[in-house]
């Protein structure tokens, strides 16, 4: 990697920040991509085209930025970020995680541009869009994983039947509300939501929390990785989904902060025990030692002899109360992006599911599912998405940011050029970003005009 890292990140970024927003939406549209139809290359970049490339995203993202905020209209009564571009698929809702993901891309930008007033923007938006979701709370605390502006429950998640099949928000808001406070430098704003905040977790565990401490999804509509086969299409309340527990984790430590900034000291202790024990509970069913990856775990195990066979005397206790689903899918890494992986964990995992052979890696960075699963699938789909495979850029950024946690910086700037390639190249040929790619040749997969997460490439140039 040292050859060719002439210009750092950093310091290209630093430039860049001394150059100013103005100058980057005035400057050459050149770029240097791959020709259409033709892989992303592998191959290192030289300074100059990783400049070249930065320069043309960052020109781009200058420009849409500002889009991605939304005035109130309808029942989003407070201002918010939309995570498409207007008229695109996705501009008119109120996504849950999307919203955490686009904010933190529009807070990066405005700091590489010193765009105070974007920033100020941005933050006003962010806290609208936080306001939303807990004005429509239902009274359990359950929050809708999308409002709409005609509708604040598309999918009937906060309807008071009972047990609550249809999924809820996933557990974002607590680090959505340290991302704004941190921006802004004030935790006050959060002073009157914070009991909501604290509801929303407790909805969460009395509707979704399995005998074994982990959470589990109610059914598998919007799970977010939406077509994961360890979730979608099996029984409902079954599947402690590794992306679902991994967020509850790094938003319970978050809530534990803001609540540390808001002198509620009880309630910070008790939300680090939480967190503590959350992770002890992915670490005791979800590490798996032979395969040295870590799975999301079956929680059906139910000893039912008393029930079928009640005259005959039981032996055996039934010692296990998970299982593996040893199915290797991107979210595996996730222990490395959250911190629940151990020194040694990190290194095997790394080594032996990574970097060995080329299951998860690809030319356009890291393959949703290994490219070994019998379930790999390239094709195109809206509903649901597809993760069977394609390149997402949040699959990109998650990684990244394990590989640099767990001490893989090589690794690490080696994915970050290829996100980098592989969206610089997208935009050269298609005028604007996607929302999956094809994983060897880079193609664009799906709706275009969608934003997001692909604003995170900038934390990894």
């Amino acid at each position: 990697m040292t050859s060719r890292l002439k210009t750092s990140r950093r310091e290209f970024l630093a430039g860049v920040s001394l150059l100013g927003a103005s100058t980057l939406l005035n400057g050459s549209t050149d770029l240097v991509a791959a020709p259409a139809g033709e892989p992303v290359s592998d191959s290192p970049w030289s300074a100059d085209e990783r400049k070249t490339a930065s320069h043309q995203l960052l020109n781009y993202f200058g420009k849409a930025a500002p889009q991605l905020l939304r005035p109130a209209s309808g029942i989003l009564t407070h201002p918010s970020i939309s995570c498409s571009l207007p008229g695109k698929r996705y501009a008119s809702n109120l996504w849950d995680w999307d919203t955490f993901w686009t904010a933190r891309g529009l807070f990066c930008w405005a700091a590489i541009s010193n765009d105070f007033a974007f920033q100020k923007n941005v933050a006003e938006h962010t806290i609208g869009s936080f306001l939303n979701f807990f004005d429509h709370q239902s009274n359990e605390g359950r929050i809708s994983m999308v409002l709409d502006v005609k509708n604040a429950d598309p999918l009937g998640a906060l309807k008071a039947d009972r047990p609550k099949s249809q999924n809820q928000a996933k557990p974002v808001f607590g680090q959505l509300a340290l991302l704004i406070s941190d921006e802004i430098g004030s935790v006050d704003w959060l002073a009157s939501y914070f009991d909501k905040l604290l509801r929303f977790y407790a909805s969460w565990v009395a509707g979704n929390q399995s005998a074994i401490g982990l959470l589990v999804w109610g059914n598998d509509v919007a799970i977010g990785n939406d077509n994961d086969p360890t979730t979608f299409g099996r029984p409902d309340f079954s599947s402690a989904n590794l992306l679902l527990n991994c967020l509850f984790y790094q938003d319970l430590k978050a809530a534990a902060e803001l609540a540390g900034r808001l002198k509620r000291t009880d309630d910070q202790q008790r939300l680090a025990v939480q967190a503590r024990k959350l992770g002890e509970q992915i670490q005791t069913n979800c590490w798996d030692p032979r395969d040295q990856f870590y799975y999301t775990a079956d929680v059906q195990c139910v000893d039912r002899r008393k029930e079928l066979i009640p005259n005959v005397r039981l032996g055996m206790d039934m010692s296990w109360h998970s299982l593996p689903l040893r199915v290797q899918t991107f979210t595996g890494f996730l222990p490395l992006w959250c911190g629940l992986a151990t020194p040694e964990q990190a290194k095997a995992l790394v080594q032996v599911n990574y970097l060995a052979d080329d299951r998860f890696r690809a030319n356009g960075g890291v393959r949703s599912l290994s490219s070994k699963e019998s379930m790999y699938c390239l094709n195109f789909s809206s509903n649901p998405s597809n993760w069977l495979g394609p390149v997402w850029i949040i699959v990109n950024y998650f990684v990244w940011k394990g590989l640099k946690n767990s001490g893989f910086n090589d690794e690490a700037g080696r994915l970050a050029d290829k996100t980098l390639r592989l969206l610089s190249t997208d935009l050269a040929k298609n005028g604007s970003l996607n929302e999956y790619y094809h994983p060897d040749t880079g193609l664009a997969l799906s709706h275009n005009g969608f934003m997001d997460w692909n604003l995170l490439v900038m934390e990894m140039m």
